[in-house]
């Protein structure tokens, strides 16, 4: 009996010892561990910072070359440049951005700056960006766009689905470079790559533009018939001049081989 007392003592002393230097082993590991980082931490923030001089001295040769920023001042830190002023365009300030990026050893930007340009009522930014918005990509598939934008406090919001990216970046750039324009929010949409959703959009067309009621909607490039395609559903947007012929919009539309669903949501002007 007291030999195994005294076995069951040492096995005991054992497995205390074993738990110790487990424990003081993952102890040690993440002492280590956190040294390792921090080294590695405080010598990446000395790379950083050391190259801080020669980026502040190019960024502000880069600034004082273009008259869009001269009233632009650029602070460096651990390879972090801060741009602060303003400018006359959004997107000047976009461009800023840009440019400072593509400068060595640039780590990031942080854009302070402020769109100080023209002064422009909401409403007449939204007049003006409506206009511009229902020309663009005239020519192209203007029809398969549809893109409105709101504006408060000179921060323009656009929305509303694209066939493609460069008809969304078009918009967008029209936006950017419009005066007064103070930000701009961008919840667009860009439709997935479909030839399925092509054929219905062009036999959607051929069927809205080809009745005699609706004809005279393709004239005007800055009153069509918007015809939106995605994954097989079928929206129509715009103004039409009556409710018959919204009614009759929406019964080609349903005519149409290859649509899951047609989501009729023209407007009707209204009368004076």
């Amino acid at each position: 009996m007291r030999t195994f007392l005294r076995k069951l003592g040492l096995l005991l002393m054992e497995d205390r010892r074993i738990n110790f230097m487990k424990a003081f082993l993952r102890s040690f590991g993440w002492f280590i561990g956190v040294s390792v980082l921090s080294a590695s931490m405080v010598a990446q923030t000395t790379s950083a910072n050391r190259y801080d001089a020669a980026i502040q001295a190019k960024v502000t040769q880069q600034l004082a070359s273009k008259s869009e920023f001269r009233n632009v001042q650029a602070a460096v830190e651990d390879g972090i440049v801060t741009l602060a002023g303003n400018v006359g365009l959004y997107q000047h300030k976009l461009d800023a951005t840009r440019k400072i990026r593509k400068t060595q050893y640039v780590q990031g930007v942080r854009n302070l700056i402020a769109v100080n340009g023209k002064s422009v009522s909401d409403s007449d930014l939204v007049a003006q960006l409506d206009r511009k918005l229902y020309y663009d990509r005239m020519g192209y598939d203007i029809a398969f766009n549809f893109v409105t934008a709101s504006v408060e406090n000179g921060v323009a919001t656009l929305n509303g689905e694209t066939r493609t990216e460069v008809d969304r970046d078009s918009a967008l750039a029209i936006v950017d470079n419009t005066p007064g324009v103070k930000d701009v929010v961008d919840n667009t949409k860009v439709a997935p790559v479909s030839n399925f959703d092509d054929d219905i959009r062009i036999r959607a067309l051929r069927a809205i533009y080809r009745d005699p009621a609706l004809s005279r909607y393709a004239i005007d490039p800055a009153k069509p018939i918007r015809i939106v395609v995605d994954r097989g559903t079928l929206s129509l947007y715009g103004v039409v001049d009556s409710a018959m012929e919204k009614q009759i919009a929406g019964i080609r539309a349903a005519q149409v081989f290859g649509a899951f669903t047609v989501q009729n949501k023209l407007a009707v002007a209204k009368k004076s």
